[in-house]
């Protein structure tokens, strides 16, 4: 059964239609016209109890309205968003008992108290039983390596030291659902694994249902199972990571170190079927797919023209196949006015 159900899911914004010059701004303060812009367009999907969806896309496709939608701090302009059989901006409050979330660098600790007295007081907002907080806070703890800073004031805290506690917070009252947008934003990679870690722990040990939304796509590789791809206010993708990756990720990248090699290798080959990304004197960054061609026969090509001393290969990564689809969406608009849904 679906912990989260979206059907239909706009929202509108009107937009203030300016004029240049000032006799543009005295006519804007005086008579402003206004434009619609759709922010989410007629999204939707359902995402289950204990999911890990990766809700990703590029800037102002619509990720965080979506997200503000299903935590009932916006209301949708039309269609239909039911959390755990609440509707979000009309049951705010049962709502916010089954949810938590963290919102990049927004806090929900107390600036000037210790972190631990942060935790008692959301454990009394909550209600937490006592046995409950405890247990929680000993884990949490351990996991996310918290106990020399639970006696500090949050203001003292480095900003890696204060995203741990932060999604500490957000995990204490053991939410049904947890959205998380951007939660590993400028901190080191240490830090990050930490988080990625807690969360999938979590996960398992009490099925809480995640959707993240971020732009370091290690996240998503690391964490998700699920991806929800987002360009414009549309869905373009949903569904497994691995099928994604498998549908649009076939290709592969290798990194070739060479020597005595003639110049301009990539302007005289003569093999097709893959393609010549980089080339320096002592490099050659190549990709090519497994279904048109093996690299025995390129290697056999590339080695008439130098000697190959060593090479490199690795399956495409989440974050090529996303640049990937991006630039075929975007040429899509540029040749045809916009992209369908099927662009990718």
């Amino acid at each position: 059964m679906a912990i989260i159900e979206v059907k239909n899911l706009v929202k509108t914004y009107k937009i203030i239609e300016k004029e240049d010059g000032l006799l543009g701004y005295f006519k804007n303060l005086i008579n402003p016209k206004y434009k619609e812009f759709k922010a989410v367009k007629n999204i939707k999907f359902n995402i289950a109890e204990g999911e890990l969806v990766g809700y990703i896309g590029e800037n102002g496709a619509g990720k965080s309205t979506t997200i503000k939608m299903l935590t009932g701090l916006l209301t949708p302009t039309s269609g239909e968003v039911l959390i755990n059989g609440l509707v979000p901006n009309q049951k705010r409050i049962e709502n916010n008992k089954n949810i938590g979330a963290v919102f990049g660098q927004k806090t929900q600790l107390w600036w000037d108290l210790p972190v631990i007295e942060s935790f008692r007081l959301i454990k009394k907002m909550y209600k937490v039983p006592e046995s409950e907080y405890r247990k929680n806070l000993k884990m949490f703890t351990e996991i996310l390596e918290l106990e020399d800073l639970l006696d500090k004031q949050v203001k003292n805290l480095s900003l890696g030291q204060k995203m741990r506690c932060e999604i500490a917070a957000t995990f204490l009252h053991n939410p049904k659902i947890v959205y998380l947008d951007e939660p590993t934003i400028g901190l080191d990679v240490f830090v990050k694994e930490n988080i990625r870690k807690f969360i999938k722990d979590i996960n398992k040990e009490k099925k809480t249902t995640v959707i993240l939304t971020t732009h370091d796509l290690k996240d998503i590789e690391d964490v998700c199972d699920r991806i929800i791809l987002l360009d414009k206010g549309q869905i373009i993708y949903d569904g497994e990571k691995q099928k994604f990756k498998d549908i649009y990720g076939k290709y592969v990248i290798a990194n070739l170190i060479v020597n005595s090699k003639q110049d301009n290798i990539s302007n005289i080959i003569k093999l097709n079927d893959f393609e010549i990304l980089e080339e320096t004197e002592d490099r050659l960054k190549i990709k090519f797919s497994h279904d048109k061609i093996t690299i025995v026969k390129i290697m056999n090509e590339i080695s008439k023209y130098c000697v190959i001393e060593d090479i490199h290969m690795k399956e495409t990564e989440l974050e090529d196949i996303l640049k990937e689809i991006y630039r075929g969406v975007h040429n899509n608009d540029k040749n045809n006015g916009r992209a369908s849904k099927n662009a990718i």
